[in-house]
């Protein structure tokens, strides 16, 4: 073996060229000192620069047009123990770890991906260790990352982990009484070494001051039903607390990681029907009650901190691969003919089926990755690095342990998982995690947003945002609008930044900042950005002061609100709403009711009411319209919503309640003046809805 130096030094000659462009890469514009780096934050990706592979780097760049997202970040995979020392001409991982310091990087991503038996129902991703060689997973493996990353050479970087992808949540739906069950899932759900694996990884990396582990949560495809839902979180909570670790040892989860579920689905949602019939009815649904990677993550996320997390959790999404763009990206809705062809003509997601995942043909990049994008997403990362294959279309012989999966063969009619479809994989694939140019080609074609930049492409930055203005603030929050930017090929994002730090984005010309500190002042930013990646200059700088405590008077509920309704002026109310206990003891729910304030306009007098989903459950709900007793400008009547039993503990949520109403004889609202609707599609603390405690006004401002 040579010796560590001159690796790290041939490593360097190889990459020179590179180095420009590996330096480039940073989440966000802030690069914190040595000091800061070495605190522990609440989120990693913010204010950080991440680690550039030069080995993926290089590849990518050596690509036609690979260039333009050569520079991009992704994972470094540590998928057997001999990857740990460097496995033919790979990098090892502290190699990986000396080029990180030498780039300037504070922020290191690594997937720990070994355990026994891994990946039961997928042979393509087999690991080298046995279903009970669970020592040597704690010895050979796990011991020896974690010696290298508590390395003092490394303390001030944050090192971000994925822990164990496909593992739990195979144990949830693939390990008996399943067309898609295995006998070798049900073989590790009875042994329990997934269970132990994941939390030994995580007792023993979370040990370490600067790991932030990120447990792997499958998507929304896989987990998304409510027969799997919460017993997807009651399987993680339960590895999160087996060999030693607590869920302090969980910073949170990762979704999609190395699949291709679309980010978001702009032109149908959950709750949407087609001439009376639910698109949860539709066979791409196949009554889900997610249709998207973020809606899911963010209800995820709840659901784990109802489960005991901690409630400062954060989700990452792997966007690496799931833009779904080119010609075959629809525009629009699909036609009202019927709710299949609705949803199949405008989803953007164009697999044949949600459960296909090796090498998906049409497949495009996605979102580059962006710290704190959304609500409760703490960023979108590229966790499997495009061009590297999810597993080889046919049978292949190796020493890495992996076998040969139908699901990569494009001519394989299916089984239980993927609904007995075609698997949509590319041809001529080679072994999973090896370089694969056709693949790597069509997502650079397929990519959405689209690329430019460096491909020769759109270098025109946008106009910068003017007219940045404060629309709402309550004791935890800012809410913000401005003047649209104007671009040659167009706006695609806002990137929003509080002193001087990006704290999100948003797709329209608006956003919320919640999470704030009562009596504050803070400054905000706003920048433009474009499909090639063009950033406008800032604009002008606005501040604002958070309220004294929101209208929350002597109690200690809250209530969270986010638009679900994109239309003002149809037929129905839609809203999410969750409440959140502030304080330090429990709550009674039965004394509780929640107050919703609107203005019906003409029409009928009498309503209807209705709970799409709740995570108590939509049957501990109760819902009515009533008329107030004191009309007030937008607010004649109010949505009142109650639960009928159970506690809400200290410091917990109710999490998402999809809640909607409709007059009687359908007809339209105006919901433009209604006193308690406001424009956000994420949730936000909402001063205007009321929250009663035994008839008491402990929350809200009412009319």
């Amino acid at each position: 073996m040579r010796p560590r130096s001159s690796t790290r030094h041939g490593i360097r000659r190889k990459f020179a060229a590179l180095s420009a462009l590996a330096l480039g890469a940073a989440l966000a514009v802030a690069v914190p000192t040595t000091a800061s780096a070495a605190a522990r934050v609440d989120n990693p990706y913010t204010g950080a620069k991440a680690y550039v592979n030069p080995q993926w780097s290089a590849k990518a760049a050596a690509e036609p047009g690979g260039s333009v997202i050569a520079d991009e970040p992704s994972f470094v995979w540590m998928d057997r123990i001999a990857a740990i020392e460097g496995a033919g001409d790979a990098m090892s991982l502290r190699e990986h770890l000396d080029e990180a310091l030498d780039q300037g990087a504070n922020l290191f991503q690594v997937v720990i991906y070994d355990l026994p038996g891994r990946d039961c129902a997928a042979l393509a991703s087999n690991g080298e260790l046995g279903p009970t060689e669970l020592d040597r997973y704690k010895t050979e493996y796990i011991n020896p990352i974690a010696d290298i990353l508590d390395d003092p050479a490394y303390a001030n970087l944050r090192i971000v982990t994925i822990i164990e992808p496909d593992s739990l949540p195979n144990l949830v739906t693939n390990a008996g009484g399943t067309a898609g069950s295995t006998t070798q899932c049900a073989t590790m759900k009875e042994n329990g070494n997934y269970e132990k694996g994941v939390g030994y990884a995580l007792h023993t990396l979370g040990a370490i001051p600067n790991v932030y582990n990120y447990v792997d949560a499958g998507h929304h495809g896989w987990l998304g039903w409510d027969t799997n839902f919460v017993p997807a979180a009651e399987e993680f909570k339960k590895a999160a607390t087996t060999e030693g670790a607590t869920v302090a040892d969980v910073q949170g989860f990762i979704v999609n990681t190395a699949n291709y579920s679309a980010l978001k689905e702009p032109y149908f949602k959950v709750t949407d029907s087609v001439n009376g019939t639910t698109v949860r009815q539709s066979k791409w649904v196949d009554w889900n009650f997610y249709v998207d990677e973020l809606s899911y993550a963010q209800a995820l996320r709840t659901e784990m901190v109802n489960q005991g997390f901690a409630s400062n959790i954060g989700m990452l999404i792997d966007t690496a691969r799931n833009g779904w763009g080119g010609s075959a990206r629809p525009t629009s809705a699909g036609p009202q003919t019927s709710v299949d062809d609705y949803v199949n003509g405008g989803r953007i997601d164009r697999r044949i089926h949600a459960g296909n995942w090796c090498n998906q043909k049409g497949a495009g990049i996605g979102e580059r990755p962006t710290t704190a994008p959304e609500s409760g997403i703490d960023a979108y990362v590229w966790a499997k690095p495009p061009g590297e294959s999810d597993g080889n279309s046919q049978p292949i012989a190796n020493d890495e342990g992996k076998g040969f999966d139908q699901m990569c063969d494009p001519t394989y009619t299916g089984n239980g998982r993927n609904g007995n479809n075609l698997t949509g994989a590319l041809p001529d694939s080679p072994l999973a995690g090896h370089w694969f140019s056709a693949q790597f080609q069509e997502l650079l074609h397929n990519a959405y947003p689209p690329l430019g930049g460096s491909s020769g492409g759109d270098t025109q930055a946008p106009t910068a945002p003017t007219g940045l203005t404060v629309t709402g603030k309550t004791s935890g929050s800012v809410s913000l609008s401005w003047t649209a930017s104007t671009d040659n090929t167009g706006v695609t994002a806002y990137d929003v930044y509080r002193a001087g730090v990006q704290v999100g984005s948003s797709a329209t010309a608006s956003f919320t900042d919640t999470g704030l500190t009562a009596s504050t002042s803070y400054s905000y930013t706003v920048k433009a950005r474009d499909a090639a990646g063009n950033v406008s200059a800032a604009s002008s700088a606005v501040s604002a002061t958070t309220s004294d405590g929101g209208g929350t008077g002597t109690g200690t509920l809250k209530v969270q609100y986010k638009n679900n309704d994109s239309s003002a002026t149809d037929n129905q109310i839609r809203m999410g709403l969750q409440l959140v206990n502030t304080g330090t003891t429990a709550v009674n729910l039965s004394t509780v009711k929640v107050r919703y304030w609107f203005t019906p306009e003409a029409g009928a007098s009498t309503f209807s009411t209705a709970c799409d989903y709740a995570v108590l459950g939509c049957g501990t709900l109760t819902e009515n319209v009533t008329a107030s007793g004191s009309p007030a400008a937008g607010a004649s009547h109010y949505l009142e919503v109650g639960f009928g039993s159970g506690t809400l503990a200290a410091g917990a949520s109710t999490g998402e309640m999809q809640l909607r109403f409709n007059k009687t004889d359908w007809s339209n609202f105006d919901e433009a003046d209604d006193y308690s609707r406001s424009t956000n599609t994420a949730y936000a603390d909402a001063s205007k809805i009321g929250v009663y405690v035994g008839g008491t006004l402990s929350w809200g401002t009412a009319p």
